[in-house]
């Protein structure tokens, strides 16, 4: 674990709080043409050896203890996209879509936000490695909602990221059957 999350065990907080650190939006130069990449909050990229260590709890089923760590992890760094992805895919794990729901939803809005705070820039190609965790977010948010019956809402969520990466690798879009 990282020293930072060593530090909350001894009643200490090291660093500032990752509040103030927003998920932002920048363009980048691809052989293809230009292109947009989400770029994470300082506080998430610090943290990627965190969510190693969550993903090699969840595949050792230690799975409260990987929920626990990723509770701290979002309380240090709200803006953190795959510690709610990582929350998300337990609460599928645990067959609780309403809660997974939740978890990836709010990722999504997240990156949403992001996205409009610049003009909704396209595209936001998957390949990109700050990408990744809002398309996974989106894939597990239609998931869910499909499973709890809100047909339509998975629909316009399909609907507003198809412009984004035309390709859909995760192929998110059939999966609410579009």
């Amino acid at each position: 674990m990282s020293d930072e999350r060593n530090d909350r065990g001894a009643g200490g907080r090291s660093g500032r709080r990752g509040g103030k650190e927003k998920l932002a939006v920048a363009r980048r130069d691809l052989p293809t043409g230009p292109a947009w990449e989400l770029v994470h909050p300082r506080c998430s990229r610090r943290r990627r050896e965190d969510i190693e260590e969550v993903e090699a709890m969840v595949e050792a089923g230690e799975t409260e203890i990987a929920h626990d760590e990723l509770v701290w992890l979002l309380s240090e760094c709200p803006d953190f996209l795959e510690a709610h992805v990582q929350l998300g895919l337990i609460a599928l794990e645990e067959d609780d879509a309403k809660l997974a729901r939740g978890h990836f939803g709010r990722a999504y809005e997240l990156a949403i936000r992001a996205l409009d705070a610049v003009g909704s820039p396209r595209p936001l190609p998957y390949e990109l490695d700050g990408n990744k965790p809002f398309f996974q977010a989106a894939k597990g948010l239609v998931h869910s909602l499909m499973e709890i019956g809100r047909k339509q809402a998975a629909a316009e969520v399909c609907q507003r990221i198809a412009p984004l990466d035309p390709a859909d690798p995760l192929g998110i879009q059939r999966i609410a059957g579009r």
